[in-house]
């Protein structure tokens, strides 16, 4: 299977291009609104982990690592597309135009942070694994039947591929032709869980072959592989020739959530490794210095821009009021049935009363 899905690259790790049909495609700008994108995404991770190790968000899902796979896949939307994010796509979400407070407010437990900006379609993160991915097959399928050539993208890693929402969503996709692209990062661990006691498969791609639509893997650390096999998927869709599953293969440098401890099942040594050879940011960078796009004063803006970026929105982010926990029994029923009544009840009763 790894022959028949061979894993698809247009820059190689050292920056050189080893595939020239798309060449004259790879512009200045391309190259300079990617770059920006996965510097803001990293800046902003790393200000993430930060602030949780500080008590000042909850527990946080660091991307590291898979910024280019991120990146690539959402620039190559439309502004009306629809995104399904999981937990760990809000680098994404970013390059989409989410609002960097939203983000943060959604962390540190505020309903609030699930609003995308007016005009944005963007799904409140998956925490489920995989449910997701029915809704964005539903949402495809609808803007089909609405004679719209809007798409959507739905995010999920490689252990999402084992759960049944996974199954149902391609195979109803497949059914009706719905203009969806399933985009799988697989970092190669579903939590604790490496990709090869998962599954039998020896990819993910191969399982486009059940659902009969196309299937591709690519680098998920080559930006440019990412961007444009995302555009051609995203294209066929709206083309009405249906949705296609696109295995992005990446690596997360940093734990599961900041709940976890990496170090208990797997050697970290290698994440080190990776960032020397495969570290999407720093293969963007060998490439734009054997391309003669290198620009160190403009890279130095954009590093400072990102940074005060982030954090104004998390200025922004800490003069919200405090979240209220008895928030998360109101918003689970139209009308508060008797054992989420009965447990709000118990809930305040313990914490005196007086913080609902």
């Amino acid at each position: 299977m790894e022959k028949q899905f061979p894993i698809l690259q247009i820059i190689d790790p050292n920056g050189n291009i080893i595939d020239e049909n798309y060449e004259n495609e790879i512009t200045e700008h391309l190259i300079k609104t990617f770059y920006s994108h996965m510097v803001r995404m990293r800046v902003f991770d790393r200000k993430a982990v930060s602030l949780q190790r500080q008590g000042r968000i909850g527990t946080y899902a660091p991307f590291e690592g898979q910024e280019a796979a991120q990146a690539g896949s959402a620039l190559a939307l439309n502004p009306d597309d629809w995104m399904f994010p999981t937990y760990r796509d809000h680098g994404a979400a970013m390059a989409f135009g989410h609002s960097l407070k939203s983000i943060l407010l959604f962390w540190n437990g505020r309903n609030e942070g699930c609003i995308p900006p007016k005009g944005k379609n963007i799904f409140p993160p998956g925490i489920p694994i995989a449910t997701q991915i029915p809704h964005a097959a539903g949402a495809a399928f609808a803007e089909k039947l609405k004679g719209t050539r809007n798409a959507s993208i739905a995010y999920f890693g490689d252990g999402a591929t084992s759960e049944g929402d996974f199954h149902e969503g391609l195979n109803f996709a497949s059914v009706v032709k719905a203009p969806v692209v399933f985009f799988n990062e697989n970092n190669q661990y579903a939590i604790s869980v490496p990709f090869h006691k998962q599954m039998n498969s020896k990819t993910i791609a191969q399982k486009s072959l059940a659902y009969d639509i196309p299937g591709v893997r690519v680098d998920g650390n080559d930006v440019f592989a990412v961007y444009f096999q995302t555009m051609k998927a995203l294209e066929a869709a709206r083309n009405g020739e249906g949705p296609s599953l696109i295995e992005a293969v990446t690596w997360r440098y940093g734990a599961h959530t900041t709940a976890d401890d990496p170090s208990k099942y797997r050697d970290q040594a290698k994440s080190h490794q990776r960032r020397e050879i495969t570290d999407p940011i720093i293969r963007l960078e060998r490439f734009m210095k054997n391309y003669g796009f290198f620009d160190q004063v403009w890279i130095d803006m954009v590093q400072k821009e990102a940074a005060d970026e982030i954090d104004q929105a998390i200025k922004e982010m800490e003069q919200f009021p405090a979240a209220k926990p008895g928030d998360i029994f109101d918003f689970v029923f139209a009308k508060l049935v008797w054992p989420i009544k009965q447990q709000k009840e118990e809930y305040l009763e313990m914490i005196g009363g007086d913080k609902k």
